[in-house]
């Protein structure tokens, strides 16, 4: 997974970095203008997600330029810190403790190892069948029966969207596509601005025009306004970065479609597991925006999704 860092790719950092100075000024000078408490602690939280992004991005873009390792690494330790929320805000028992630590300590390594290792045809089945199949043997062990079926489900739930699904992500690395050798970090980079960018501006179309609400009971914040505003900036945007991809314009359009619509599916069923746990976010960890899991709810459901994509039709 050896990475090439071009012009491309410095284009990419360089407007990413461009846009995060640009949010800091805004939001400096609306901070600044004054207004209601409500304005004020909407641009807040504005502010302390951009100085959030700040933070995030430096991660990234440092787990880059390490090479394909690296951006392993950090997914990985990114599974972790999600799959202990998702645990954390869900009911289990003593019984499960043994479960979990294959989960967290064994399973989970595995599964990024044969993401740094390449071996798509292992890593595509080893959650799904493998794990799927241990985690309720060793949980029967322990011979505690009450709330079975809920508590197994549970953990193979956040091991599938926590970890496996999360794991696609640094997996685009692994793909050989003919003509683009070397070059899979600028697709790492292009699948998350155009999913994190979808996610931004359908935050900022519903907080600036946003009034028919898609699912109240499930998301209060989410309109049909912010829903269409911000998937079809950010479809417009991942065509504009077509040249940073295998793809043509025509076929980045599709591809960042397929990922904007695949993240708002995430970020809904994400926020129905949050609505029946009673819980505003699954943490705290990242001012501004709750905890890991509530960043990356809608890479959850995008990674899978377009990484196969691409590896259908876009691989030799």
């Amino acid at each position: 997974m050896k990475l090439i860092f071009d012009r491309e790719t410095a284009w990419l950092v360089g407007g990413v970095v461009a846009a995060l100075v640009l949010a800091s000024l805004v939001g400096w000078i609306l901070a600044r203008r004054g207004g209601s408490p409500a304005y004020q602690a909407t641009i807040a939280n504005m502010n302390a997600r951009t100085r959030a992004w700040w933070f995030m991005v430096a991660i990234f873009f440092l787990a880059m330029l390490s090479g394909g390792l690296g951006s392993v690494i950090l997914f990985g330790l990114t599974s972790f810190l999600a799959l202990r929320e998702f645990v954390t805000m869900t009911p289990t028992r003593l019984a499960d403790h043994r479960t979990l630590f294959w989960v967290f300590f064994v399973i989970t390594p595995i599964q990024y190892w044969l993401v740094a290792t390449s071996w798509y045809g292992l890593f595509a089945i080893f959650i799904p069948v493998y794990a799927f199949l241990f985690i309720p043997l060793r949980s029967v062990l322990s011979g505690d029966c009450e709330h079975f079926l809920q508590r197994t489900a549970t953990i193979q739930w956040g091991l599938m969207i926590c970890v496996y699904c999360v794991s696609h992500a640094p997996a685009l690395l692994t793909l050989s596509i003919p003509g683009f050798e070397g070059q899979n970090g600028k697709l790492l980079c292009f699948f998350v601005v155009v999913v994190q960018a979808s996610d931004v501006l359908q935050y900022l179309w519903g907080k600036t025009c946003g009034k028919h609400k898609i699912a109240p009971d499930v998301s209060p914040n989410k309109t049909w306004e912010g829903f269409l505003g911000g998937v079809g900036s950010a479809t417009l945007l991942g065509t504009a970065l077509w040249w940073a991809t295998p793809f043509t314009p025509l076929q980045a359009a599709g591809m960042s479609l397929a990922i904007t619509l695949m993240g708002f599916a995430g970020g809904l069923v994400m926020s129905a597991i949050k609505r029946d746990r009673g819980v505003k976010d699954y943490g705290t960890l990242i001012e501004g925006h709750g905890g890991v899991m509530d960043r990356i709810d809608s890479v959850c459901f995008s990674a899978p999704i377009f990484f196969h994509l691409t590896r259908w039709f876009f691989t030799v």
